[in-house]
């Protein structure tokens, strides 16, 4: 039989399966290549040992065609190590770290440039050739320098060449006149100095003095947005810029911002844990945001007065603080509210509306007074709320404008809120609360001295409770309309008189207390 190709004659016991020859033969030509090319790399890094300057550079030069920055840089670097005294090199790296956006290195490598090439005019007889490059170089450092807001430098590279440039002079004085007002803590003013300098001079924005300047003097102005928007592009360029870390978490502190501003005082405490501004900073916002939550957790668990004596405590480690002030004021409005304490939420709350009238502190306001019976007032502060509402809020601010028209109408008729002592805002749970308080109180059983008087107050509390207890009849009522067929377009019952249903108090009181059977609860009452 002819065979394809030489046989390998293996005795039965040496036979090897046709699966691991292969793996076999995989295994050694893949051995192969990798010392190959170990061997090329080898012979690769031998090679660029041994490259010219010259060489080098026009690597770096392919090297930038592709956007290789980084290999580009270390070309010019090796060429550099080759040649340092070649101002050549030092020009092509600065137009690469420029183009790379590292004007700072960009400063340095035109600065050398320039040094080397007054150097080289010495030593050799093409003076003059060497003059003309070393002022190109020096106008372009210069123009550079203004470009980084370092005017007075500028101006001074200038007069080297005895030129004078509208730009870096006018840039100067300008800088000048900005740092004499920042000294002078005329804000505003060196703001508006500061913008025209980073807007039409210093325009790479590799300016972190100016722009810290400028922050802080946001800062003091109150323009927190500002201040974090140009502290933010100094920490760009300048990621362990502390002062920067600092100034930023403030303003965030200002604008109640606080799990941002727990993050900037972190990062700098984390260069620097012994920083003492972002170590202060940090502080004072654990202080605040520790009686914070404590606050809110009390308010939760109906521990209205603790609620309230942790929030003023968290107003103040600081009060002029107004962005975490005024909403906290309100929780604490809304607590004294909870306590039925409205002589003084409507005091609390007036300290909020006084500083500054918002929506949401007027309708609070409105809320307050309708609770404690002063409907009038409440209408007056509700239109006050129409009056200024931006106009994407005006139709809510209208409806509640509605609902104190009615809570005003109803204030003089029958009122079922005032009859089962809720506010207007009452959830159904503190609804049937106060229901079962006033119908044990006010159960004609319990009541044999006034019998007459406890009947009508039964009646009115079962009345009142049948209506704010069922969602359907709770909307018609708030919002002025009849409740029961046959109800007078005065949206109330008359007093003593059930019209339209037949409703038995004390079988309304057992079907809602006295509920046994089918798993329910069954309730027992004393009357005491």
């Amino acid at each position: 039989m002819m065979m394809s190709g030489p046989q390998l004659l293996l005795s039965p016991q040496q036979q090897v399966p046709r699966s691991m020859w292969s793996l076999l033969c995989m295994t050694t030509l893949l051995l192969s290549s990798i010392q190959l090319a170990t061997a090329t790399d080898s012979s690769d890094n031998n090679n660029k040992k041994d490259l010219s300057a010259g060489k080098l550079r026009q690597l770096a030069e392919n090297a930038l065609m592709e956007r290789k920055f980084i290999d580009a840089e270390s070309y010019y670097r090796q060429a550099i190590a080759l040649e340092p005294a070649n101002s050549a090199n030092h020009y092509k790296l600065f137009n690469l770290h420029k183009r790379m956006r590292n004007y700072s290195d960009a400063l340095g490598d035109i600065t050398t440039a320039c040094r080397l090439l007054e150097q080289e005019a010495d030593r050799t007889s093409g003076k003059q050739k060497r003059n003309n490059k070393t002022v190109e170089y020096k106008r372009i450092k210069a123009k550079l320098l203004v470009n980084l807001g370092r005017c007075d430098e500028a101006v001074q590279e200038y007069k080297s060449l005895n030129e004078v440039n509208d730009d870096a002079s006018t840039c100067a004085t300008i800088t000048t006149a900005a740092l004499e007002l920042y000294q002078q803590a005329d804000w505003s003013t060196a703001i508006a100095h500061f913008d025209n300098i980073l807007t039409n001079y210093a325009t790479l924005g590799d300016t972190p003095d100016l722009l810290y300047m400028k922050s802080q003097a946001e800062y003091n102005v109150g323009d927190y947005y500002g201040t974090i928007s140009d502290t933010g592009k100094i920490l760009k360029s300048y990621p362990q810029h502390l002062e920067a870390y600092q100034l930023r978490g403030e303003a965030y502190f200002r604008l109640n911002e606080m799990d941002m501003a727990q993050k900037h005082f972190r990062e700098g405490l984390k260069l620097d844990p012994e920083h003492g501004g972002c170590k202060e900073g940090h502080r004072l916002l654990k202080k605040v945001t520790k009686n914070d939550k404590r606050g809110d957790v009390a308010f939760e668990k109906g521990e209205f007065q603790t609620a309230i004596d942790h929030w003023w405590g968290a107003m103040n480690v600081d009060i002029d603080h107004l962005a975490f002030v005024r909403p906290t004021l309100l929780k604490v409005v809304r607590a004294h509210m909870a306590l039925k304490d409205y002589p003084k939420a409507e005091q609390e709350c007036m300290k909020h509306v006084n500083n500054q009238e918002s929506v949401e502190g007027l309708h609070l306001l409105g809320e307050v007074q309708s609770s404690a019976e002063k409907y009038k007032e409440a209408l007056r502060t509700y239109q006050r709320a129409l009056e200024i509402a931006p106009d994407d809020q005006k139709q809510h601010c209208k409806r509640k404008v509605e609902e104190a028209q009615v809570a005003l109408k109803q204030s003089t008729e029958k009122n079922y809120y005032k009859i089962l002592s809720v506010p207007r805002n009452a959830k159904l749970k503190e609804i049937k609360k106060s229901y079962r308080e006033l119908a044990l109180q006010w159960h004609p059983d319990k009541n044999t001295d006034d019998k007459e008087k406890a009947e009508q107050m039964f009646q009115d509390i079962s009345e009142a409770y049948e209506v704010l207890s069922d969602k359907e009849m709770r909307e018609k009522y708030d919002r002025g309309e009849p409740v029961f067929e046959n109800q007078g377009h005065g949206g109330q019952h008359h007093q003593g008189h059930h019209q339209g249903h037949h409703m038995n108090p004390n079988q309304f009181f057992h079907q809602n207390f006295h509920q046994g059977g089918h798993g329910g609860q069954r309730h027992h009452f004393r009357w005491g």
